[in-house]
């Protein structure tokens, strides 16, 4: 924070640092739980993804809400 007092760029080094936490949980740091993707280097992959999903989810919404259940098992409230 000495070095900006760019926003933006003070996220992205925290993020660097402390890791992303859970997304959908309450760890708010610590190692990534995504094994599929690291959200430093791989924005291209997650913004492809990002424009594909709502495509799945409209073409395969059973299969979308059988994976929510498997991921978040009794968590539903997230």
């Amino acid at each position: 924070m000495v070095e900006t007092n760019d926003g933006f760029e003070i996220a992205r080094r925290d993020l660097e640092i402390r890791g992303p936490g859970e997304f959908l949980g309450a760890r708010q740091s610590g190692a990534p739980l995504l094994r599929f993707a690291d959200l430093t280097t791989d924005a291209e992959l997650l913004a492809w993804a990002r424009g594909v999903a709502p495509v799945m989810l409209d073409q395969h919404a059973g299969l979308a809400q059988r994976h929510i259940l498997r991921w978040l098992g009794g968590r539903l409230s997230f």
